[in-house]
């Protein structure tokens, strides 16, 4: 079921290539950052933000947990409202769907809102197979269709590019030199794409929830392109990930909520469209036909296990890809699928189960857990991170040298007296090596963390070593005090004792 990695074959080679990249590690950092404080802003106008994560969460647990009657329930609901409702099990029968529909339709050109579905199953270069024009209309989509990248990010795809870089990829497509201002591309990206809205034999959608006891679709956009390719094609095939389904409209106030805070900090998302079924007589626009394909490719995998299954509780804002330090320093296309960050590092090899092609991303992380305490639900990323690992080693593809580097590290920690001789060894060892405060030596395990920092060299006296001299120090300055209060007292109790004598002595001569 593997969905095929992107460029080079391994994370560390892809990292170098976008640690190389200035321009790019400023423009992810400068992004991620403005996101980050935008979030933290909304959700402490918010007020309850840590109550409704949640309420957030609890109710993507039971939906999950109960998944096959939800999903029976919306396909019911969705059939009565004249919807054509398909599921394909693997990415390769969701793209054959889509190419029967778009054949049957007689289709040449195909317009897509954003979709993180339709980028997983690769839809775009299946319909190019067959001669049909797909265009994506967000903005971000359609710059890095125009590169020929994959998107760097969740939310904002074309992170990664500036507006002279994207000057030069719109120029190319108007035929003219367009000046590298954005309200000028903005405006010939939109001129561009209302003559392909208008053109268009499909449109194609993803979903960002369906609403299972009504049957509708819930689509989140800042830019009204997917109003556009949900109302004016004659026919729409909205790409569905089987998790998107949440019970009622009730529970959309929760989601419409945290969503757009945790991705950009908005308050509310520019438009949120709700759609029921096909246009109906009365209606003044709208598709004549409209399927939905409720995509597994995966997921069903992660059902019933108790380390994946809060995976699917995900409702794709972007907010962990935002907090994870090591996306913030190599962007999007070095975990080398469809999905990045910390959710892009589990959720690729648990949608492919296959952790020996993809074993590497899982140790793309620091561990931290800032994804956790980013995400609107509380997914606890880091946890399965630690999970893929041990499967990684238990599935026999583990680093040897690694793993020889833990065995040793747990004998030195498990024990003070090594630990102490550890720690004054390498106080000695470094000295040859140390240079400034810091040891920036390139070579062995120490390789790849110099090539873009300094490793920082072992303190000359240890918070033990230091502790150790401070009781010390603290002994012999209690000592004479212990002493002296010691003759004090005695003196106040010989002194007592005589007051006590003088006292009996007096009462008797009287």
């Amino acid at each position: 079921m593997s969905t095929g990695k992107m460029m080079t074959e391994d994370v560390k080679d892809r990292a170098e290539l976008a640690l190389n990249n200035d321009f790019l590690r400023k423009a992810v950092r400068f992004t991620t950052e403005r996101l980050r404080n935008g979030k933290k802003m909304a959700s402490e106008q918010h007020g309850h933000w840590e109550e409704w994560r949640e309420r957030g969460r609890q109710i993507r647990l039971h939906t999950i947990a109960h998944l096959d009657y939800y999903l029976n329930l919306f396909t019911e609901q969705a059939r009565a409202n004249g919807v054509h409702i398909h599921f394909a099990e693997h990415a390769a029968e969701a793209v054959q769907i889509s190419l029967d529909i778009a054949k049957r339709r007689q289709a040449r050109t195909v317009v897509k809102s954003k979709s993180m579905v339709s980028e997983e199953l690769h839809l775009n270069h299946a319909l190019e197979a067959v001669d049909i024009e797909a265009i994506e209309t967000d903005l971000g989509e359609y710059i890095i269709q125009l590169a020929n990248e994959p998107p760097s990010h969740i939310v904002i795809p074309a992170i990664h590019k500036n507006r002279y870089q994207i000057a030069e990829l719109l120029s190319k497509e108007a035929g003219e030199t367009l000046e590298a201002d954005t309200t000028i591309l903005a405006g010939f990206v939109r001129k561009k794409l209302r003559e392909k809205f208008l053109e268009a034999d499909i449109g194609m959608t993803g979903c960002n929830f369906a609403i299972a006891e009504t049957g509708s679709m819930v689509l989140f956009e800042n830019e009204g392109n997917a109003r556009m390719v949900s109302t004016l094609p004659k026919t729409q095939i909205t790409l569905m990930g089987m998790e998107r389904i949440i019970p009622s409209w009730a529970d959309l106030e929760v989601m419409a909520t945290l969503l757009p805070r945790s991705a950009t900090g908005q308050k509310l998302t520019m438009y949120m469209s709700g759609i029921t079924g096909p246009r109906r007589t009365d209606d003044a626009d709208g598709p004549e036909e409209m399927h939905i394909i409720i995509v597994d490719n995966g997921r069903s995998l992660q059902l019933g296990n108790p380390e994946f299954q809060e995976l699917l509780n995900c409702i794709r804002c972007g907010a962990c890809l935002n907090a994870c330090p090591v996306y913030r320093h190599i962007g999007g296309h070095a975990y080398g699928g469809t999905y990045s960050g910390p959710i892009g590092a589990v959720l690729t090899p648990a949608l492919n189960g296959n952790v020996n092609e993809w074993n590497d991303i899982a140790s793309a992380s620091s561990l931290c857990g800032a994804c956790y305490e980013a995400c609107p639900v509380k997914i606890p990323l880091h946890d399965m991170l630690v999970y893929l690992r041990r499967r990684k080693v238990e599935q026999g593809h583990g680093n040897k040298l690694e793993s020889l580097g833990m065995k040793g590290f747990a004998a030195v920690m498990t024990s003070s007296r090594r630990f102490t001789a550890a720690v004054r060894l390498g106080q000695l060892g470094q000295k040859p090596l140390v240079r400034q405060g810091g040891i920036s030596l390139r070579l062995g395990p120490l390789q790849g963390w110099n090539s873009y920092r300094v490793a920082p060299s072992l303190a000359d006296r240890s918070f033990r070593q230091g502790w150790q001299t401070l009781e010390q120090e603290l002994r012999e300055h209690a000592r004479p005090m212990q002493q002296d209060t010691l003759r004090r007292m005695e003196q106040i109790k010989q002194d007592r004792i005589q007051q006590a004598r003088a006292k009996k002595g007096g009462g008797k001569r009287e």
